[in-house]
């Protein structure tokens, strides 16, 4: 039989601050860790916020914070390639720029195999 005092079911203290929720990130390669306020916060970031910190904290020191690793998009005949930190938008580039171009893409997801995007 269960103990109705068990604490279960008890509702939080309203007198109690609320458990800070805030992701961080940390790189090694520069020896500091951020929390995201400012991406919730200011910039509205949501859910995408460690994306949006990743990207910015790329465009500005070169590299990803530690236990980021973006999808590569390489296209074969052109000199760039492209990095995207969710699947769906490295497969759309990659399929847009093989459809447009008639170039062969290869698209490397963060830990698996090199995959051939070919245009139709």
């Amino acid at each position: 039989m269960d103990d109705p005092d068990d604490g279960r079911d008890a509702l939080p203290d309203p007198e109690e601050d609320p458990p800070d929720r805030t992701p961080t990130v940390s790189c090694s390669r520069c020896d500091r860790e951020w929390d995201l306020d400012y991406e919730l916060e200011e910039l509205h970031a949501g859910n995408n916020a460690v994306e949006q910190f990743a990207m910015d904290h790329y465009r500005h020191t070169g590299h990803y914070p530690d236990d980021v690793t973006p999808w590569q998009v390489d296209c074969r005949e052109c000199p760039n390639g492209e990095q995207f930190l969710g699947e769906r938008p490295a497969r759309r580039f990659a399929r847009t720029h093989a459809r447009h171009t008639r170039h062969t893409v290869e698209l490397t997801p963060p830990e698996s195999e090199t995959e051939t995007i070919q245009t139709e």
